[in-house]
């Protein structure tokens, strides 16, 4: 009986990979690659850092992260910004703040919880707002 389950499934994942692979599906449009369509929106390689607005604010990222793969095996930030490449880099270092797990445990890799970079740090851009925005900095901060 176990067998014919396992059977069955790996059948089903065999006709529905073979489907899957027959629409031509465009793996550029996947969650884990973030891009934006040329021209769309105006991203320069390097701008100066901007100054944080509020207390524990997330920099934004002042390049360019067209294409940049940040998935469960590889993250495309680590390879200049992790505590092995910061130094070569010139990249500022991952906060020390993304070491502590949700137990408030330290360890020697970035954890789960603050692996997706793109999840807090957005890109600058010069991008024409959607809506109005009457946000003001924090006493002390901005500018």
């Amino acid at each position: 009986m176990k067998l014919s389950y396992t059977l069955i499934t790996l059948a089903a994942l065999l006709v529905g990979g073979a489907v899957w692979a027959e629409k031509g599906v465009d793996l550029n449009q996947s969650p884990e690659v973030t891009a934006t369509q040329q021209g769309t929106i105006h991203q320069p390689k390097e701008q100066s850092r901007k100054p944080l607005n509020y207390v524990n604010q997330p920099p934004v990222i002042p390049h360019s992260v067209d294409g940049y793969q940040v998935t469960k095996n590889v993250n495309r930030c680590l390879q200049c910004h992790g505590t092995q490449s910061y130094l070569t880099t010139g990249a500022p270092r991952v906060s020390p703040t993304h070491f502590t797990d949700r137990d408030g445990l330290v360890s020697s890799t970035v954890s789960p919880r603050r692996y997706f970079c793109l999840q807090c740090h957005v890109p600058q851009t010069d991008a024409k707002p959607v809506v109005e925005n009457t946000f003001t900095p924090a006493s002390g901060f901005g500018q």
